[in-house]
């Protein structure tokens, strides 16, 4: 279920600005998916593997930015812009660019990034830093930073590599892309998209570049790998699928439903045409070409928990309540523990009226993603619809706190201390999100 307010292109910016200057800038935030990002793990699994990385605890985010970037900033997330993965020609780009990222995690290049957060006295680069802190987190609504003129530049400068660091991990990269039977000719193919930016003015330079300095010795040593290690065959079959997959979903509900139905007109009816045609008529509003073809998708895949999840979503945006239920009932036992499922289905419940049902579900997911924004504000929903006012406040105060707004989330947090039962695990966490100076008052007070 790709996360959006309502099925139209402006919703797709699934993320609040945090609130740290008079003029807020434009806000880059993360688009949730269960599929995409089931999509993106599973091309990105043998990479992390070779790396030493577990691909149970990298996650793979998606930037609702258009740019070719993609980036690191801990050693739990690999971000990279929609603009990058729809760009990309071949699963071995994709997976070049998620084995360098993984080459800075397992290198550990991100030791630097903590001095340079130390050093930065600039409130506009601290600002980004904690903000997309909190999109890695999980967050589909969380604020995840300010990037605007000097922001933007503070952003790149705490993002950027050193030339060793980058010519470091492309080595790696491509050892990794060789232990993990991908061709590293999609190192080089990613390299020459850069042809020339050597030459050009930092200014007039490719955002990427500018993160990733990229120099010609790079594009001859990942020539030269291959040359001397040989190019592996093509790619899998598998893989090329779950990156049309993933490219399908995306385009589908960024691109205008006019662009995406153009370009199928003469397309054979795969399930991924299917679905990606079942979007571009929903995002029209025009119901029953949409659930149509949403069913035929599901005809050729049955069991598919993504497709199930997404025919929830087209329901539940619909109303079809019972038909939206079904689908996420049926997503859930497919796939009982993805986070973003158990919140749609959360979400339905909560819309049924069954508010008991929902904090259960939306419960489990919260478990999965501590830190998802729009789990916690439905989950705080559902806490109170239960009459259970301290674990609504808490649940809010957790995400005044993602969301970057410290002073809102201590009074959440002390709304719930005076309801949650003194000394339980609830009662800890509340406490944990009030300045030292009150806490310590109220762990003292009788």
């Amino acid at each position: 279920m790709l996360h959006t307010l309502r099925p139209v292109v402006a919703a797709l910016a699934l993320a609040l600005v945090v609130c740290l200057s008079a003029q807020p800038a434009r806000a880059i935030g993360l688009l949730r998916d269960a599929d995409i990002e089931y999509g993106l793990t599973r091309l990105a699994a043998p990479l992390l593997r070779a790396a030493g990385l577990n691909p149970a605890r990298v996650k793979i985010l998606v930037v609702n930015e258009s740019g070719f970037n993609a980036f690191v900033i801990d050693n739990r997330t690999i971000f990279l812009n929609y603009g990058l993965i729809l760009e990309v020609k071949t699963p071995e780009m994709l997976q070049a660019v998620i084995a360098h990222e993984a080459a800075h995690i397992a290198n550990g290049h991100l030791a630097r990034r903590a001095a340079n957060m130390r050093n930065a006295n600039m409130q506009s680069g601290l600002a980004m830093v904690l903000g997309v802190l909190a999109a890695a987190a999980g967050s589909g609504e969380a604020a995840t930073g300010l990037i605007a003129g000097g922001q933007a530049a503070a952003m790149r400068g705490f993002l950027s590599h050193s030339r060793a660091e980058e010519s470091a991990a492309d080595r790696s990269a491509l050892s990794f892309m060789t232990t993990a039977g991908v061709n590293p000719q999609g190192m080089v193919d990613v390299h020459s998209r850069f042809t020339g930016q050597d030459y050009l003015s930092l200014a007039n330079r490719d955002p990427y570049m500018q993160s990733h300095p990229l120099f010609s010795e790079r594009i001859r040593a990942a020539k030269d790998y291959v040359a001397r290690y040989g190019a592996i065959g093509e790619a899998s079959a598998e893989d090329i699928y779950w990156l049309e997959r993933v490219q399908g979903k995306l385009s589908a509900f960024l691109r205008s439903p006019k662009w995406t139905l153009q370009r199928l007109e003469n397309e054979p009816e795969t399930d991924i045409t299917l679905m990606r045609k079942a979007v571009a008529y929903h995002r029209q509003n025009q119901l029953a070409p949409a659930r149509r073809y949403m069913q035929s998708a599901l005809d050729a895949r049955p069991d598919d928990p993504f497709y199930l999840d997404l025919m929830g979503q087209i329901m539940m945006e619909n109303r079809q309540w019972q038909a939206a239920l079904d689908a996420y009932g049926a997503a859930q036992a497919a796939a009982p523990t993805n986070p973003l499922i158990l919140g749609g289905y959360g979400r339905v419940l909560l819309a049924l009226d069954r508010p008991e049902d929902a904090r259960d579900m939306l419960a489990q997911a919260r478990a999965r993603d501590a830190r998802d924004i729009r789990i916690l504000v439905d989950l705080a929903r559902a806490y109170a619809a239960t009459g259970e006012e301290g674990m609504a406040a808490l649940t809010t105060a957790e995400r005044m706190a993602l969301s970057g707004n410290p002073r809102e989330a201590a009074r959440h947090a002390r709304r719930a201390l005076q309801v949650l039962p003194r000394g339980s695990a609830a009662w800890m966490r509340a406490q944990d999100m009030i300045p030292p100076e009150i806490s310590n008052s109220r762990r003292t007070s009788p």
